[in-house]
Order: structure tokens, then C-alpha cells, then sequence
């Protein structure tokens, strides 16, 4: 799909949300309407032409009183999903009267299997439908993505275009919803890179066989796609049998209700079934694949995010009992548990838990991170642990520093660690640096704070400098111990300097107390009050109980009469 109807299609979407839903929701609740409404579209468009034959196996098997129909039904549909509604999306259009639009529509969705449940129920767009009612707008939104002018079905546009358009879209939502920096999504241009740096090294070793692939922090799916595409085309290219598995998880319910969607869509039920999410999926203390070694794995997780939440469900920093972040190293037990301020690393960490030791390619992990992962954290605290972790271990082969302003809502800093449990001899006990910051396309327009892409060109350069393996003004590679240190408390006894002067000490005099009548006092005593205190003391005592009256000459009548002399507090 070319630039222009990419942007035909975003716009023609957007325009829905524009017409039918403001004044009803703000800007950033247009998202649970508009994205389950895309996902629904699709999978009508999909199921329409074999509505009856689903409908007529529905009523075979009921008559024959068997409960299991799952199997028959996708069959009979040719997904792996179904509808046993009798009404379609069309249907729905020509209803006189909102509550039966209403009533229709809730049994149309009811309809749906349960995989699509669990899609619609993550979306909560029935939470929509009354809202939608009430304003009269259900049937003007359904009639608006039935709009011929646009094909919104698989036939019209394919999956993984789709798949850049719902990112399009979300990152637009999220940009008048203004989220956070570390909630960007990852661009296209950045995914290929990391596909690449994954899997080229390693592109001559690929053969015959099933391959796993793991997201811990999926969102939509896009880079488990990417990645998906990239293997099987290196499998194809070299006349390789190869299949690919996908694995995720992801917390927040709108992408992985798009994401499962999207994985059903493309025919692949069996993908669908692994990508777990939902509110109370969460990666760090819900791991849904504990047993799970995979081949292949990539991820973008959220930077600058609190798991405070997570670190008291796993039991505090003291009760944490999980093997993903206790680690035994050399005989010695590492806590991996970073700040609960920000969890970043520890997602690397889950991912390194899972790598596969016996295979013969092992595991490749591609991740980013922000600037914090590179030095976050004293000796023995949780991040410095995961990264001596990695490079005593020998797994961390390279970091590569983006471009600025390469992701979507964050300008920060941003680098690609990539690690394998199967170096080359040649990588063996080193770490590659790539200062990959000044290759990049500027943009023509700006997409939210991205300002720049990594054209085809820019990806080729990086990959052959992580290929080469040598040093250039951008690459340097270094020894693992290069990247160790310890932390030594040194102590040694207190060193005071003082210098003391006749002026110093002069100025001592009139610190303590009124400054002003020890200063006078002195003029009119001077050593005698510190070396011969007893022969002024009776003058110093007349002095002070007279101090002031000097000053009331002069007053009136009314204030002759007043008692002067300091109080009896200022002449102590």
C-alpha cells in the first residue's frame, strides 16, 4: 500500500471519529469506539460469504445435539473464528427504531466465537453501545464504515497494512490524549532494523523446521510481524521449509484486542491463541509462558514506567521469589529487581530467562531501551546485576544508539541491545558499539515528535558495520571487562585545616550576644573586661543599667520619666 491511500484511509477513519462520535466522547475515548468498529468490519467483510453455510452447520449440530462445535463451525467459515448471528453488519443498517437497532446489534456480537469475545470484552465496546443509541448514532457509524468508497476488508487492504494504519491511528489518539513519553509506538523503519539485526547473522545457519517467536511487550503485534515475515523470507531465499510461531503478551486491552484480531484475520488461529493480555496480564509479575524457551525474540517495553504495582504483587524487593530476577551467577545469588521507579531492564531480563541453550542456534534477543539501561544503578543494585549478568555470561553482543526523534511521542535517546547465547568465535568476550545517530531520512512531515526514518540505505549501513565487526569512527568494540567495576569504600582518618590570624580571631569578640554593645563596651574598657574583669565590673553594671539614657535627653514631659537601661535578659 502506497503512501497516499495509507493516508486516504487514516484520514477517512479519522473523519468517522470526527463526525459521528464528537460532543458524544472526548478525543481520547474515540479509540474504543473507532478501533473495535475496524476489527469488527473486517471480520464481517471476512465472514460474509459464508454466513449461510455457517448458519445451516449451526442448525445441523444443534439438531444433532452435539455441543462441541467449534471445529465445524470455523470450517464451515474458513477462519478461525465465526459468527453464528443471522444478522451481518448490513443487516444492522435498516432498522427503523433504536432499540431494535440496539437489541440486534448486542445479538450480532453475541454471535461471534469466543476468541472474538475475548477481543470485544478487552475493547469493552458494548460499555459504547448504549451511548451510541441513545444519541442515535449506532446505525450512522455502522453505515459510515460500510462506505463502498473505502474497502476496509482483507481484500482492500492487507493485514500488515492494516497493521500500520491501526498504529497510525492509536498514535494519533494517544497524541491528543498526550501520553507519556515512555507509551510511544515502535516505527516500522525501527522494527526492520531490529528484524535484521536479529536474524542476518545467522540468516546462512536457518533450516527446515518451527521456530518460536516472542514479544513480552507485543502492543498491536506489528514487530512479531515483521519478524515473522523477515525469517520466512530468509527461509524462502534459501529453499527452507520454515515456520513460524508467535508468542505474546501485552497489558494494555485495546492493542491486544487489535493484536489477537489481527493474528485471526491472517488465517493464523493457532498464533491467535498465544497472545495472552488483558488488564491483569502483566508481563513482569504474570509471566504466561513460565516454561516457554524461545528462538527468536524482540520487544519495545515501556521506559520510565513504575512497577510499583508489580514489585507488591511479587512480594517487595525482600519476598521476591521469582527465578527470572533471582539469578544464581557463579555460585552467587544476584537479585536482578531494579527501582520500582522504572522496569525496563527487567524485561530484558525476562527475556534472557527464556532463552533456548540447546538448540544450535540458541536465541537472539533484539530490545530497546533508553539511556537509563546503559548506566541506572550502583554496584549490586538491580540494573547494574542484569548487566554484569549479561556480559559476564558473554551474551551481550552489541548496542546500537538510534537516530533522535526516531519514535512517535519521544525525542529521548534511544538503543537496540542485541544479545545471543551463540556467539561467533570472533564476537567471543566482546561487545560492539554502533553510533548509528547520525544515519537517517528526514522526514518531509512530521508524525507526531518523529522527525526522521531510517530509509532502506540507513538500515543496510548499520547492518554491515554489526556484520563487519570492526573498528570505524562509528563502531568500537571493547572487552566485557571493560564494562565491570567494583565499588570500594575507602576510609582514612578526619583532615581538618584551620588557620588562625589576629584579624579572625578579633572578629570572635562581638559574635555572641548584641554585637553593637559589646563593641562600644569594648571601646570604653577594652582587655580589662577578659584580663581584669573583677576591677570594671562594678563600673561595667552602672554602665549598663544607664545604657540608653543618653538618648532621652530631649524628650518630652511624657517620656522624662521613663526607666532606661537594658533589659534584664540583653544585660546577662
Amino acid at each position: 500500500m502506497d503512501q497516499a491511500t495509507h493516508n486516504k484511509i487514516v484520514s477517512f477513519i479519522w473523519g468517522i471519529a470526527d463526525d459521528v462520535l464528537r460532543d458524544l466522547f472526548k478525543r481520547g475515548k474515540y479509540p474504543d469506539v473507532i478501533l473495535p468498529m475496524c476489527v469488527i468490519r473486517r471480520m464481517d467483510a471476512v465472514l460474509e460469504p459464508t454466513k449461510q453455510q455457517v448458519l445451516d452447520t449451526r442448525q445441523m449440530l444443534d439438531a444433532a445435539g452435539i455441543t462441541e462445535q467449534r471445529a465445524a463451525l470455523c470450517d464451515a467459515s474458513g477462519q478461525a473464528f465465526y459468527n453464528t448471528s443471522k444478522f451481518t453488519l448490513r443487516d444492522l443498517t435498516s432498522r427503523g427504531n433504536q432499540q431494535r437497532l440496539l437489541a440486534d446489534c448486542e445479538d450480532y456480537l453475541n454471535g461471534f466465537s469466543q476468541n472474538v469475545q475475548d477481543i470485544l470484552e478487552n475493547f469493552k465496546f458494548r460499555n459504547q453501545l448504549q451511548t451510541l443509541s441513545r444519541s442515535d448514532s449506532l446505525g450512522t457509524l455502522i453505515g459510515k464504515f460500510l462506505d463502498p468508497t473505502i474497502d476496509l476488508s482483507p481484500a482492500g487492504i492487507d493485514n500488515h497494512a492494516m497493521g500500520t494504519v491501526f498504529e497510525e491511528l492509536v498514535r494519533k489518539f494517544n497524541e491528543d490524549n498526550n501520553e507519556e513519553a515512555g507509551e510511544h509506538w515502535t516505527p516500522r523503519d525501527a522494527v526492520r532494523l531490529m528484524a535484521n539485526l536479529v536474524f542476518l547473522p545467522i540468516e546462512n545457519e536457518i533450516k527446515s523446521g518451527t521456530y518460536l517467536l516472542y514479544d513480552c511487550a507485543c502492543g498491536t503485534g506489528g514487530m512479531l510481524t515483521v519478524a515473522e515475515e523477515t525469517l520466512t523470507a530468509i527461509g524462502a531465499k534459501r529453499g527452507q521449509a520454515v515456520k513460524a510461531l508467535l508468542y505474546g503478551q501485552e497489558i494494555n486491552p485495546e492493542t491486544y484486542a487489535v493484536c489477537k484480531a489481527d493474528m485471526l484475520l491472517k488465517g493464523e488461529g493457532e498464533n491467535a491463541d498465544h497472545i495472552v493480555g488483558g488488564a491483569e496480564w502483566s508481563t513482569l509479575s504474570h509471566d504466561a509462558f513460565p516454561a516457554r524457551e524461545f528462538d527468536f525474540m524482540l520487544a519495545n517495553p515501556l521506559y520510565g514506567k513504575s512497577w510499583k504495582k508489580d514489585l507488591e504483587a511479587m512480594g517487595g524487593k525482600d519476598g521476591m521469589r521469582d527465578p527470572r530476577f533471582k539469578v544464581m551467577h557463579h555460585g552467587e545469588e544476584l537479585s536482578l529487581v531494579t527501582r520500582s521507579s522504572d522496569g525496563q531492564m527487567l524485561f530484558l531480563a525476562n527475556m534472557a530467562s527464556k532463552m533456548n541453550d540447546r538448540s544450535a542456534l540458541g536465541s537472539r534477543i533484539a530490545e530497546v531501551h533508553n539511556g537509563s539501561s546503559l548506566f541506572t544503578g550502583d554496584a549490586g543494585q538491580g540494573e547494574s546485576n542484569i548487566r554484569r549478568w549479561l556480559i559476564e555470561n558473554d551474551w551481550l553482543e552489541a548496542i546500537v544508539a538510534l537516530p533522535l526523534n526516531l519514535f512517535y511521542n519521544t525525542g529521548i535517546a534511544t538503543y537496540i541491545w542485541v544479545l545471543s547465547n551463540r556467539k561467533p568465535a570472533y564476537r567471543k568476550g566482546k561487545v560492539q558499539l554502533i553510533d548509528a545517530t547520525q544515519w537517517f531520512k528526514p522526514l518531509r512531515k512530521n508524525l507526531g515528535k518523529k522527525n526522521c526514518e531510517l530509509a532502506p540505505e540507513d538500515i543496510a549501513r548499520i547492518n554491515r558495520v554489526f556484520l563487519d565487526f570492526e573498528e570505524a569512527p562509528e563502531s568500537k568494540i571493547f572487552p566485557n571487562a571493560a564494562f565491570g567495576y567494583w565499588k570500594v569504600t575507602l576510609e582514612r582518618p578526619l583532615r581538618l585545616h584551620s588557620r588562625l590570624t589576629l584579624k579572625s580571631i578579633e572578629a570572635l569578640r562581638f559574635t555572641s550576644g548584641d554585637e553593637d554593645i559589646r563593641s562600644a563596651l569594648y571601646e570604653e574598657y577594652g582587655d580589662k573586661l577578659y584580663t581584669g574583669f573583677a576591677t570594671v565590673s562594678d563600673a561595667l553594671e552602672k554602665r549598663l543599667a544607664e545604657w540608653g539614657n543618653e538618648e532621652s535627653e530631649g524628650d518630652d514631659e511624657e517620656g522624662a520619666g521613663a526607666k532606661k537601661g537594658l533589659p534584664e535578659k540583653k544585660r546577662k
